[in-house]
């Protein structure tokens, strides 16, 4: 009776370690659904970022104003007209060194 009990054990204890630590094992299972996690996070990220270079695209092939914007902006273009100021600031003056 106790070899019986003691073969029992063992078989559960060889069942455990397979469940825990074998192939598809619970470990195995945990990490997968983590990784998961994380690449369903940087796809959600990269939908909106696709989203919004869709969206100004669009803007682009429709509109004139999106073009002039960004004439303005990147290229520094001025329209007929227009004043344009550029402002510079004077570099501070060198440090004073002490004496000694």
């Amino acid at each position: 009776m106790r070899a019986l009990i003691a073969v029992l054990l063992v078989l559960l204890l060889v069942l455990q370690f397979k469940l825990w630590f074998g192939d598809g094992g619970l470990l195995e299972v945990r990490q997968l659904r983590e990784e998961i996690a994380v690449q369903q996070q940087e796809n959600a990220e990269l939908r909106e970022r696709n989203a919004a270079l869709e969206a100004e695209v669009t803007d682009l092939r429709q509109g004139l104003a999106a073009i002039e914007e960004r004439a303005r902006s990147e290229l520094g273009m001025v329209v007929r007209g227009e004043t344009f100021y550029q402002l510079v600031e004077e570099p501070p003056p060198p440090p004073v060194e002490a004496e000694r």
